[in-house]
């Protein structure tokens, strides 16, 4: 099997969505200074209101964060780009820390094979899983991946340090409603003009569960390269707890 060696975490803590993101940022840190291995997370997140550092610059961004909360989601600045997303427990949160000394260089190949890869899983189980942006999708991009070209399933974006990127997103399993629950007053006050009946999930597809699609995800990457489950070091856990203690983005 061509690939490389992946460690392979599956721990989420939806009880506490900072922490959770401090995970992710503390093990892009590790990643790229070389004390942590390449690493996946693949984890059932909690309800958190994920914001992009565009979006905090944006004169509706208060109110914004406030209309989340009032949604029941813990409003949070991710590590990733785009414009805000939401995770909650039906959904399923992917961080990718992946060692490059040159991060510039492989933005467009990361996206691809992310990409390629949520397609590879979705596809066995039944869905029209396509590479694309679909007309009026919440936090669009390049390289989400739709049902039919007619609704939005995954949304991904990247980090980038030196060293070291960081590739995270969603994909949304179930209650699609739940996402736009949660957008509707926050694009509103940001100001996005974008369209709910383009927000999808997989099990309007086909009959899915988070586990069947988590499974079929750790399928597709364990195809392509070499899984190794695992978890995280107490040193990542110990920098995750103090970067939660400051307020840090999520994965």
């Amino acid at each position: 099997m061509a690939g490389r060696s992946i460690h392979l975490l599956r721990q989420g803590f939806p009880e506490d969505p900072t922490f959770d993101g401090a995970l992710s940022r503390a093990l892009l840190e590790a990643t790229a200074a070389g004390t942590a291995p390449e690493t996946l997370r693949l984890f059932v997140p909690g309800r958190i209101l994920a914001f992009g550092l565009q979006d905090t610059t944006r004169p509706g961004y208060p109110e914004a964060a406030a209309a989340a909360r009032t949604a029941g989601f813990t409003p949070l600045v991710r590590l990733a780009g785009g414009r805000a997303a939401v995770f909650h427990e039906h959904t399923l949160a992917f961080a990718w820390a992946i060692p490059d000394p040159e991060p510039r260089r492989s933005i467009r190949a990361r996206f691809e094979e992310l990409a390629g890869l949520v397609v590879s899983a979705l596809a066995p189980l039944g869905v029209d899983a396509r590479v694309g942006p679909v007309p009026g999708e919440y936090c669009p991009g390049e390289h989400s991946v739709n049902a039919g070209g007619r609704r939005k399933l995954m949304g991904v974006g990247q980090r980038l340090v030196a060293g070291a990127a960081h590739i995270g997103g969603v994909v949304v399993v179930n209650r699609a409603d739940l996402v736009n629950r949660a957008l509707t007053p926050v694009y509103r006050s940001l100001g996005y003009e974008w369209d709910p009946r383009a927000t999808g999930c997989v099990a309007e597809e086909v009959p899915a569960t988070v586990e069947t699609v988590a499974e079929a995800l750790v399928a597709a990457f364990a195809a392509r390269h070499h899984l190794i489950a695992g978890s995280p070091a107490p040193a990542v856990l110990e920098r995750a707890a103090a970067l939660a203690a400051s307020g840090p983005a999520p994965g």
